[in-house]
């Protein structure tokens, strides 16, 4: 297993994470972003929390959790920590339909906590507790990819038990079955995918469709109106693509060649800016005639503005996940797994997508997400087909020392 040292992280990867925190997907996400506010930056301390030296990292060699005494049968609980509205919600958003009726059906009383506001600030919370072996005090966590990777990596979450996930082995879509980081899904399961696609604004394009990465690049009539995103592995993953190479399986010579097309739309400024969420406000208004945007944040634009056009470029685009994993020493592992499987079965799925809006990770959902909504259904931003599936790609797992390498590259490009 690698030794990847959560203490030790570079001056790129700190920017990194202060960017993604400032403006990226951990500032304003999901729902959130076109309703509300900003909820929460990540403080010194928080960022402490992960450089400091304290309590040293209680890695396992075959990188699973030690195993501890599960409590389901005695004690009908399970602590749920999630991200803010990323769980559906009444009309009058006093309740949430699907957890209360999981609790009807199986007598698990769900503390249901909104208390995940980025990656980095919730790793810095539980950190301590899992170096040391001790219980977060939280069964079930919903993070993105490179932070479940890690959290697999040094033996932090425990290997679930396949004959309590039936609906969930059965349904998960083959294009999530089996990351570099978690073959198998042996740890893991997807509570939804995150697409990046291109967004463009017609209005502003002058009914023109932006289709490519190269078009954005290079199309004179987009001109110092086109963004990318502060994100590395969906700005550079795209171009990768956009090159002709694979995002699962590149060298540092097609890292580097991608920061050299990127670069110079930066010298000739043809890129405007590379931006976090708050690229959607630009587009809405056309001061951004086209960028990189995710999925869920072009779906709610187009709630509000018939202008706002994506589309899937023929060289494909980057899907990424945010995924369900039981920490170590969580005291309701059985409790977590039925819960997972829960929102695996059809009905369940449909009603939490057709909430949140973002990629659905069960397969077979169009037909229970018709019943609530057949626009939903049929928007393959959402419930992909074959076709869409085809052209997603995952930006592989990287190294500790090509995390940092990366980074400060991409630090350097983007003048953060």
């Amino acid at each position: 297993m690698e030794q990847l040292d959560p203490d030790r992280l570079s001056a790129a990867q700190l920017a990194a994470m202060r960017r993604s925190l400032i403006s990226g997907r951990g500032a304003l996400t999901r729902r959130s972003l076109l309703r509300a506010s900003g909820i929460g930056a990540l403080t010194l301390g928080g960022l402490s929390a992960l450089t400091s030296c304290g309590i040293p990292p209680a890695r396992r060699e075959d990188g699973a959790a030690a195993a501890s005494a599960d409590h389901s049968e005695q004690e009908k609980v399970l602590n749920f920590s999630n991200w803010t509205e990323y769980m559906d919600t009444s009309e009058d958003e006093k309740s949430r339909p699907t957890l209360e009726e999981f609790g009807k059906r199986t007598g698990i009383e769900v503390k249901y906590s909104e208390d995940i506001n980025d990656n980095v600030e919730f790793f810095g919370k539980i950190r301590p507790q899992l170096a040391a072996g001790q219980d977060t005090g939280r069964d079930l966590i919903v993070v993105t990819d490179w932070l479940a990777a890690r959290i697999i990596r040094l033996g932090w979450a425990q290997k679930l038990d396949p004959s309590r996930l039936p609906h969930a082995y059965a349904n998960l879509s083959p294009q999530f079955r089996s990351p570099d980081w978690d073959p198998g899904r042996s740890y893991s399961y997807p509570w939804t995918g995150i697409s990046t696609v291109i967004a463009y604004n017609s209005k502003a394009t002058e009914g023109r469709k932006v289709d490519s990465v190269t078009q954005l690049l290079d199309d004179p009539s987009l001109k110092g109106r086109v963004g990318f995103l502060t994100e590395m592995r969906d700005s550079v993953g795209m171009t990768l693509l956009d090159q002709g190479k694979d995002p699962a399986n590149f060298t540092t010579a097609d890292f580097d060649g991608a920061i050299g097309r990127l670069q110079k739309g930066v010298d000739t400024k043809q890129i405007r800016r590379f931006t976090g969420n708050d690229y959607t406000a630009d587009l809405d208004k056309g001061d951004l005639a086209a960028c990189l945007a995710w999925a869920g944040d072009v779906i709610q634009l187009q709630a509000g503005n018939p202008d706002i056009k994506y589309a899937v470029p023929a060289a494909g685009y980057i899907t990424s996940s945010d995924n369900l994993l039981v920490p170590a020493q969580a005291r309701h592992k059985a409790n977590a797994e039925k819960l997972i499987d829960y929102y695996y079965e059809l009905p369940v799925a449909a009603r939490l997508a057709a909430f949140i809006s973002y990629v659905c990770p069960v397969d077979g959902v169009k037909d229970e997400l018709a019943k609530i909504d057949p626009a939903l259904a049929e928007n393959t931003l959402i419930v992909p087909d074959k076709a869409m599936t085809a052209k997603s790609h995952a930006f592989r797992s990287l190294s500790s020392e090509e995390e940092t390498a990366y980074e400060e590259k991409f630090t350097k490009l983007i003048g953060a």
